[in-house]
């Protein structure tokens, strides 16, 4: 599918990268895998800061394309790439090394799956690098696009692999930095949570007003201990406090949703 001959040095691989305002972020994204991919394509949906000239200036080919959900955003990049393989990445992720290690070996002469789970881990803004029992989930980034691609769903984000496709487990991992304050994930939450509702809503789906006094502490229990917040010590508490909230507030708006609606049509 590529368009013109690529670099002996160059993996036949299109990145993309979907972006808004992410001029302190989006150089290291960029950085991690530039030297060894084909094209790096960036997507973005209006930056007010730097975010495009910067992208430019590492190399990217930047397209503008209006914001309709996460999933919309990532197909629109997925069609401006020109080779079959695609690796997605986010403004606050980066490749670690030996996860580029391992996929350039992948391509010694073509990897022997069609789509591969990458491992994404938690890194918080005092940190260099993630640490051994940092936090993380599996998703599908580095795929052949013509055996899947990605979902549609304005929240959930996530490539759906075809019927026949067969899936790989790479072992490098991918840091994450989400966070760029306390103040940032707090924004961050409401506006979210505001897609989640809108999401749930257009699915009919109903939520009990039970997980009003469940979804909080059911959260942090699973955070501070499942997933071993509570070794960061002090740290882990915000973590785990982050964490429950998050859940809640999708609740709590949900439930203010159904008020709304129940007096509107008592009215």
């Amino acid at each position: 599918m590529s368009d013109k001959s690529i670099p002996n040095n160059k993996l036949p691989i299109s990145v993309f990268i979907i972006t808004k305002d992410e001029e302190d972020r989006i150089l290291m994204a960029i950085d991690s895998v530039k030297d060894w991919v084909d094209e790096i394509i960036v997507v973005d949906s209006g930056s007010t800061d730097r975010t495009t000239q910067i992208a430019e200036e590492a190399g990217a080919k930047v397209y503008f394309n209006e914001w309709n959900g996460y999933g919309e955003q990532k197909r629109f990049a997925e069609d401006q790439c020109r080779n079959t393989w695609l690796l997605n990445i986010d403004a606050d992720e980066a490749i670690s090394r030996d996860l580029a290690s391992e996929i350039q070996n992948l391509f010694r002469p073509l990897p022997e799956k069609d789509i591969y789970k990458v491992h994404i881990v938690d890194v918080f803004p005092h940190e260099k690098t993630a640490k051994k029992w940092a936090y993380g989930y599996w998703q599908y980034r580095l795929y052949n696009r013509e055996k899947g691609r990605f979902s549609s769903s304005s929240v959930h984000d996530t490539v759906r692999p075809d019927k026949d496709a067969t899936i790989g487990v790479l072992k490098g991992k991918m840091d994450h930095r989400s966070q760029r304050s306390i103040q940032f994930v707090v924004e961050k939450m409401n506006r979210y949570s505001d897609m989640q509702l809108d999401d749930m809503i257009a699915k009919g789906r109903h939520i009990s007003a039970f997980r009003l006094f469940t979804e909080f502490p059911v959260a942090f229990f699973k955070s501070y201990f499942i997933r071993r917040a509570f070794l960061y010590g002090g740290w882990g508490i915000v973590i785990a406090n982050n964490y429950a909230f998050s859940r809640f507030i999708r609740i709590a708006k949900y439930y203010q949703y159904t008020l709304n609606k129940n007096a509107g049509e008592q009215n």
